[in-house]
């Protein structure tokens, strides 16, 4: 069994940044995939970032790319998203999710299906 506890996040004005923390406790054996997903009221969970145990070449939603970075600490179990240049529409809930795909493929990685465990979620919200 895997624990995600998140932090980071809370209200940023347009333009500017955070950045998010999930550290993961218990079962650490395994080469998890670590990834963001975010929820905005009204609308589905979506993708935004993943990377995989090595942290090779991570994934990112088109909508996030080039403003976002993904990475991780495996010293200290810990991925992280650097949120830049916010948006409005970046307002969301963010959920950091672990998964062990056998194959990490662009639709693998992009899939909440992928991800066995969810952290307990995080609000970014921006102000214009």
């Amino acid at each position: 069994q895997v624990q995600l506890i998140q932090s980071g996040g809370g209200l940023v004005q347009a333009g500017g940044s955070t950045r998010l923390s999930c550290v993961t406790s218990g079962d650490n054996s395994s080469p998890y995939v670590m990834a963001w997903f975010r929820q905005a009221p009204g609308k589905e969970r979506e993708f935004v970032s993943a990377i995989s145990w090595e942290g090779g070449t991570p994934y990112y939603a088109d909508s996030v790319r080039r403003r976002f970075t993904i990475s991780r600490d495996n010293a200290q179990n810990t991925v992280y998203l650097q949120m830049n240049r916010l948006k409005p529409e970046d307002t969301a809930t963010y959920f950091c999710a672990a998964g062990t795909p056998v194959a990490l493929t662009i639709p693998v990685a992009t899939s909440s299906g992928t991800y066995a465990y969810w952290g307990q979620g995080t609000q970014v919200t921006v102000a214009t």
